[in-house]
C-alpha cells in the first residue's frame, strides 16, 4: 500500500515497549511523527532515537507525539533502549512499535524488496490531528534523519494551516513568508497582514510571519 499526501494514515493495533497501541486513539488530537528503522542495535538508529528523545519539549510545545517502529520484538526494544539511554545521554520517552508480524510495515509500505526484503526502510510520516498524512520522506539506510528539518516542516504546516501563506526555500520560524497567489482581495490582504507586504513579482509577495508579534 502506497501512502500519499492527504491520505488518512492507516489505523492499527500493535505491541510496543509501552504496551498495546491503538494508533488513532493514541494520537488523539495531536500531530504525530511515525518513523521506522531497519533494526534494533544499529548505530544510526541509536543516534536517531536518542535525538528524538531529547526533542520531547520541542515536540510537546507543537502538540506532537513521536512513535518509532521496527520489526524486532518488544524484549529486543527494551534491551536496546538501555543502550540508547546510556550512549546518547537521554531517556527514551516515546513508544517503539514491535512490528514482528509486519502488519504496520505492510500498511505503510515500509519493506522495499530492492533495498531489503525483510527489514523496514528508514521512512517518516508527519500526520495531522485529522489523521491525514502531511509529509512522507524515506532516507537510505546509511543516512541519519535531520530531525531539526522535521520540526521546521511541522512549524510550516501549522503556520500555513492557519494563515493564507506558504513558506519559501530554507524558511525558518520567524522569517518572512509568501502570501498565497489565490489571495488577491486588497482589503483582505490588509486585514490579514497588518504589517504590510513587499511585492517582488505579482505572484511573489513577502510579508512578516503573521503569528509573530
Amino acid at each position: 500500500m502506497s501512502i500519499r499526501l492527504g491520505d488518512i494514515a492507516p489505523d492499527f493495533e500493535q505491541d510496543s515497549n509501552e504496551g498495546r497501541i491503538h494508533f488513532h486513539e493514541w494520537l488523539g488530537d495531536s500531530w504525530g511523527v511515525l518513523f521506522s528503522h531497519p533494526a534494533d542495535f544499529t548505530p544510526v538508529c541509536t543516534t536517531e532515537l536518542g535525538f528524538t528523545a531529547k526533542l520531547k519539549d520541542e515536540f510537546s510545545k507543537r502538540n506532537v507525539k513521536a512513535i518509532a517502529l521496527s520489526v524486532d520484538p518488544v524484549d529486543s526494544h527494551v534491551k536496546w533502549i538501555d543502550d540508547i539511554n546510556e550512549t546518547q545521554s537521554t531517556q527514551v520517552n516515546f513508544p517503539i512499535l514491535a512490528d514482528a508480524d509486519r502488519k504496520v510495515s505492510a500498511l505503510y509500505d515500509l519493506i522495499h524488496p530492492n533495498a531489503n526484503d525483510t527489514l523496514t526502510v528508514r521512512s517518516l510520516f508527519i500526520i495531522d490531528p485529522n489523521k491525514k498524512v502531511r509529509l512522507t520522506i524515506t532516507y537510505p539506510a546509511s543516512t541519519g534523519r535531520n530531525f531539526n528539518e522535521i520540526l521546521r516542516v511541522i512549524d510550516s504546516l501549522q503556520l500555513t494551516d492557519n494563515h493564507k501563506v506558504a513558506t519559501p526555500a530554507n524558511w525558518q520560524d520567524g522569517d518572512d513568508v509568501v502570501i498565497v497567489p489565490s489571495l488577491q482581495d486588497e482589503n483582505e490582504i490588509k486585514q490579514r497582514f497588518p504589517k504590510g507586504y513587499r511585492v517582488v513579482k505579482p505572484y511573489l509577495r513577502l510579508t512578516p510571519q503573521p503569528n509573530r508579534s
